[in-house]
């Protein structure tokens, strides 16, 4: 099989388009021939050894996938050769092949396209996630969501939305709050344009946010943890400005709020049956029409760099895919 394949923590220009073995599903696995892989921010950090996880080498990245079963192994009793199906790989993804534990891998409907199903996976499933479980976000409330025209932050604009939240979107163009705004958004601020800490008071009417999804970083995070309303749950979800900030932990103790770690990678391995719980009510969201995919581009598995350099520089509106 063809796939790209990291020999060095480098620059994601290292990665190499290879042929290797074709894998062979064990015990309690399946074998997925890939249909489109979606493309995430973490992806990027991890070829470059700046993600918390740090495989052995060789390996190949990539989380998701949709796909067609061809191989299933002993034991897995209810999937069948042929099945269209999703899966979270962890790695492997960027491939023609992949073999995934069968506990992460779900049929899926066939009004799914190929790469708006992959690319449903990592960043509406850590959305859902950060929301439901960590944030336990009620209807009502007021939702702040950093990055917000993004993969990960568009979907939790979406998601907020569907669960009832009151959205306020912070980009750093006009042009990525308007993606914003065309997915649910009810306030749109500009922080590159207005101080954000003054924004997001005038916003909340001096009462803060209840929530805040944050996936940037450095100075947006510093002004997010002054903003915060009583009880309110501040999302570390990433840091895709490049600076992981300092927290003055005085902050959340005079405000009263929490500061809340989101890694769904985790979740996954450690609440296999409430991901599958999740995966589900995502699914029948989408069949509803209250979240959608929005790929800005999907490239040939072969041009795995050129997307990668596009969703490290932040040029993306939603998300990027990839074609075997």
């Amino acid at each position: 099989m063809k796939a790209i394949v990291c020999r060095e923590f480098a620059s994601v220009d290292k990665l190499a388009y290879e042929e290797l073995p074709d894998p062979v599903a064990k015990k309690g696995e399946v074998v997925v021939d890939v249909k489109a892989c979606g493309v995430n921010f973490p992806d990027g950090l991890l070829v470059q050894g700046l993600y918390q996880m740090k495989p052995d080498f060789p390996f190949i990245p990539g989380s998701e996938v949709a796909g067609v079963i061809s191989e299933i192994g002993e034991g897995v009793p209810h999937l069948k050769v042929g099945s269209r199906v999703i899966a979270l790989c962890m790695l492997g993804g960027y491939a023609e092949k992949v073999a995934v534990p069968m506990s992460h891998v779900m049929p899926i409907p066939d009004q799914i396209p190929d790469d708006e199903a992959a690319a449903l996976v990592t960043a509406h499933a850590t959305a859902h996630h950060a929301l439901k479980q960590r944030a336990n976000i009620q209807p009502g409330e007021t939702l702040v969501v950093t990055g917000a025209a993004g993969g990960t932050g568009l979907a939790a604009v979406q998601i907020g939305k569907a669960m009832g939240a009151k959205v306020i979107a912070v980009c750093s163009t006009q042009e990525k709050l308007d993606v914003a705004k065309q997915n649910g958004a009810d306030i749109l601020i500009n922080y590159t344009e207005n101080d954000l800490k003054t924004a997001l008071k005038e916003a909340t009417g001096g009462k803060g946010a209840d929530v805040v999804y944050e996936c940037v970083g450095g100075d947006t995070f510093h002004a997010c943890s002054r903003s915060m309303g009583w009880n309110g749950r501040l999302l570390v979800i990433g840091f895709a400005g490049g600076t992981i900030p300092e927290f003055p932990v005085n902050l959340a103790l005079v405000k009263g709020y929490s500061v809340v770690g989101v890694f769904w990678g985790s979740f996954t391995q450690h609440q296999p049956q409430e991901f599958q719980q999740n995966m589900k009510e995502l699914i029948e969201w989408y069949l509803k029409g209250q979240v959608k995919v929005i790929v800005d581009q999907t490239l040939p598995l072969k041009q795995a760099k050129d997307a990668l350099n596009k969703v490290m520089g932040r040029e993306v509106k939603g998300k990027m895919a990839l074609q075997p």
